[in-house]
C-alpha cells in the first residue's frame, strides 16, 4: 500500500504534525512494507528544519522524521513554502528533500490512500 500524508500546520503550537507523524511512523513499524510519503507545505516545513531545541521531556519533530527519513521512505518540503518562510536547503535535516506542488500532485495521483492533517 501507498500512503500520502500532508501536513499543513506549525511544527509545535498544535499537535498536529506530531499526531500526523506519530501515525506515520506507527504504520511504517506495523508495516515495513507499506511505501509513506510526506509531504510538509506551508508552516509545517519548519518541521524539517535542522537542530530544534526543544524542552527535556516534549517531543521533538526533528528526532521523529530522522526516524521516518531512516526507511526507504520520501520526505517532501514544498518548494514555494520553503521561499515563503526564509528556509533553505541547507538547513533541512538529512532526508527531507524540496519538492514542488507538481511532484505533489503525481504523488496524490500514485498512492492508494491520503490523509492531510
Amino acid at each position: 500500500m501507498k500512503i500520502l500524508f500532508i501536513l499543513n500546520d506549525p511544527p509545535y503550537g498544535t499537535e498536529r504534525c506530531y499526531n500526523g507523524l506519530r501515525l506515520a511512523n506507527a504504520l511504517v513499524k506495523k508495516d515495513p512494507a507499506t511505501e509513506v510519503t510526506i509531504f510538509l507545505m506551508a508552516d509545517a516545513v519548519s518541521c524539517g528544519r535542522r537542530g530544534q531545541k526543544t524542552p527535556d521531556g516534549y517531543y521533538n519533530l526533528e528526532r521523529m522524521l530522522k526516524r521516518f527519513t531512516s526507511g526507504a521512505h520520501k520526505l517532501l518540503l514544498c518548494g514555494t513554502c520553503m521561499d515563503a518562510r526564509g528556509l533553505t536547503e541547507a538547513e533541512l535535516i538529512d532526508g527531507a528533500r524540496r519538492s514542488s506542488m507538481d511532484e505533489l500532485a503525481a504523488s496524490t495521483i500514485e498512492v492508494d490512500k491520503v490523509l492531510v492533517f
